[in-house]
């Protein structure tokens, strides 16, 4: 059984800047990928950052150049910076991690960007 626990969610203002932080229970080298996806109200699940076991990185054209996925292989940790934030940003945002098929899903955090 795999757990994925996310962190850092919170009220932003528009400009801001949070830091998720996902937290996995197993060695994330074991993955294919890990990812960041988002849901707002009313709207379906989206991908927003993705990265490969080795290293590749893809995001959702909404937040090029203002998100970043990075990991930690020593603590097992999958982050994603988010810079410029705007009001439609705001959505619970999911921990995923990709293997041979399987993906796992942490139970998400709220980010809310508004003044």
């Amino acid at each position: 059984q795999v757990q994925l626990v996310e962190s850092g969610g919170g009220l932003v203002q528009p400009g801001g800047s949070l830091k998720l932080s996902c937290a996995v229970s197993r060695s994330i080298a074991s993955f294919n990928d890990m990812g960041w996806y988002r849901q707002a109200p009313g709207k379906q699940r989206e991908l927003v950052a993705l990265i490969t076991y080795d290293g590749l990185t893809n995001y959702v054209d909404s937040v090029k150049g203002r998100f970043t996925i990075s990991r930690d292989f020593a603590k097992n940790w999958v982050y994603l910076q988010m810079t410029s934030l705007k009001p439609e940003d705001t959505a619970v945002y999911y921990c995923s991690a990709y293997q041979s098929g399987a993906n796992y899903w942490g139970q998400g955090t709220q980010v809310t960007v508004s003044s």
